[in-house]
């Protein structure tokens, strides 16, 4: 398993794989006499006795598809723990872009290589869900700086978008009074757009609501904290901002893709908040059910270090947005 995770209690262990190949992932059909028969999943199976999580899943690939998947390519993309009702399972999925063969059927199921943005909720198992969220979730959300007024963000966000490309970004401007953060988001959005990046509105739901073509809505906790529902379609992206696994917890209830948690650590604009570290953070997100981010004095070099600790990736504004 992911380092730090734990097996809960009569769980059933399932090592599951996301096997990708020229931008596609390899998908099965459950055949239809089994548990969840019909509907589609990612190729896996029972981790047995004395296997390790990798050695389940290079066994169960050749076993299932044919392939061979070294096991020095398999990493950590999320546990997901999940009651059926008449069963507990946890899935703990790792992805490789290696593998060599030709994927075929041999228990007799369904087997094709799909795009990620084209797998649908409704045709998997309600725990597979989740993995289909990290898949499509990049390693790195990019969080804009402070923004007094509406021609200085977008003269700040031109030149952060001239650099390194994010497929995210999280227009966060507090500083700004709801009209002028309208008006900054409407004329964010095509710019992001042209550059192959989608914005998350930052604030309430209205905010969303007021801004056709961004990709989501990025909840601060003032917000999600007053919320029993999800205030967006399923067809674009929720995030919550978190601090803790009680916070987690609500994102969950909420039907959130991701949250962010931090501080992980200690950052310049919040000097004397101490942060809660890897070890906590991996705790958290083993718990959340959903892509976890870490937030708070994190870049692009950490994100390896999120992964082995169950997260998505980093989110962060420091290592993108130009300095005042």
């Amino acid at each position: 398993m992911i380092p730090g995770k734990t097996l809960p209690a009569g769980a059933l262990h399932v090592a599951v794989a996301a096997i990708f190949r020229e931008g596609r992932v390899l998908i099965a059909r459950r055949p239809a006499h089994v548990h969840q028969g019909g509907l589609l999943e990612f190729p896996g199976g029972k981790v047995e006795p004395g296997e390790s999580v990798q050695q389940a899943l290079v066994r169960e690939l050749y076993e299932e598809t044919g392939l061979r998947v070294p096991e020095a390519s398999l990493e950590p993309v999320i546990c997901v723990s999940h009651d059926y009702g008449d069963r507990q399972v946890f899935l703990d999925v790792w992805s490789s872009q290696e593998s060599r063969g030709i994927a075929e059927g041999r228990e007799g199921q369904e087997v094709a290589w799909l795009q990620p943005e084209t797998l649908q909720d409704e045709d998997f198992p309600v725990a597979n869900r989740p993995i289909i969220r990290a898949l499509n979730l990049p390693r790195i959300l990019a969080v804009t700086g402070a923004i007094s007024r509406v021609d200085e963000g977008m003269v700040r966000l031109s030149a952060a978008l001239a650099g390194r490309a994010y497929p995210l970004v999280v227009l966060r401007a507090p500083e700004l009074a709801d009209r002028e953060y309208l008006q900054l988001a409407q004329q964010a959005i095509p710019v992001c757009r042209a550059k192959g990046a989608g914005l998350l509105v930052h604030g309430n739901p209205d905010r969303f609501a007021q801004a056709p073509g961004a990709a989501g809505l990025h909840l601060p906790w003032r917000e999600a904290v007053r919320l029993s529902s999800r205030p967006v379609p399923a067809q674009v992206w929720l995030g919550v901002s978190c601090h803790d696994a009680r916070q987690l917890e609500q994102a969950r209830r909420l039907g959130a893709d991701y949250a962010t948690l931090g501080p992980v650590r200690e950052t310049a604009s919040h000097p004397g908040v101490s942060g809660v570290g890897w070890s906590l953070f991996g705790s958290c997100a083993e718990n959340a059910v959903m892509p976890v981010y870490g937030l708070g004095g994190l870049g692009p070099d950490d994100v390896p270090e999120a992964r082995r600790h169950g997260g998505q990736g980093i989110a962060g504004i420091g290592f993108w947005w130009p300095q005042s």
